[in-house]
């Protein structure tokens, strides 16, 4: 395989890139200098060395310590956590100032797997949340898709088969959400509208 489809193949693993953007960011490539290029490979070298996973809710951060600012924070609810399936669905819902809990990042869908996979969603680290942490309510903020429904469903069991006393109250997303859309293309409005009218 030659270099320009090597690099094709590289750019369509890519989220919602498909054929004809993967070549349209190859010939990008190839008419920009030998600098921008350094520049950019130094860019993904740094990201890889110094970006780290929130060791509570899995969201990347480059601060020193084991946890996100959001974790941090003492002034966020840790009575409530939101359960989103991927980085950007937590910032979409960080935009809206109007969540004040804590986040857990599952990694991923349950159709974006083979069945075989999906232990790759971070379900055993969820039910440690929940053991080792005294929720009073567990918001199921996934994308209202088939795959979101089916997700939302593991989730739940999740929370069932952990058995805590008293049990965290489940909640969704209301369904201002259009049905089959994201939540990382959802408008701040909408978000706002969805995480008040939850139940």
């Amino acid at each position: 395989m030659d270099s320009i489809e090597k690099l094709k193949n590289i750019f369509r693993d890519f989220p919602t890139v498909g054929p004809r953007t993967a070549s349209r960011f190859v010939y990008y490539l190839l008419k920009l200098p030998k600098n921008r290029i350094d520049e950019l490979i130094l860019a993904i070298q740094e990201l890889k060395k110094n970006v780290k996973l929130c060791k509570f809710c899995f969201n990347p951060f480059e601060k020193d310590g084991d946890f996100c600012e959001i974790c941090k924070n003492p002034n966020r609810n840790r009575n409530l956590l939101c359960v989103v399936e991927k980085e950007a669905d937590l910032l979409s819902l960080e935009v809206t100032k109007k969540y004040s809990g804590l986040y857990f990042i599952l990694g991923g869908s349950v159709a974006m797997m083979r069945k075989e996979n999906i232990g790759q969603l971070r379900i055993e680290e969820f039910k440690i949340r929940i053991k080792t942490n005294s929720f009073s309510e567990i918001i199921v903020a996934l994308n209202p898709t088939p795959e979101g429904r089916a997700t939302s469903v593991l989730v739940e069991q999740a929370i069932k088969e952990v058995g805590k006393s008293p049990v965290p109250q489940i909640t969704h997303l209301a369904k201002g959400l259009p049905v089959g859309g994201e939540l990382e293309y959802a408008d701040e409005e909408t978000l706002e509208s969805a995480l008040e009218g939850r139940k």
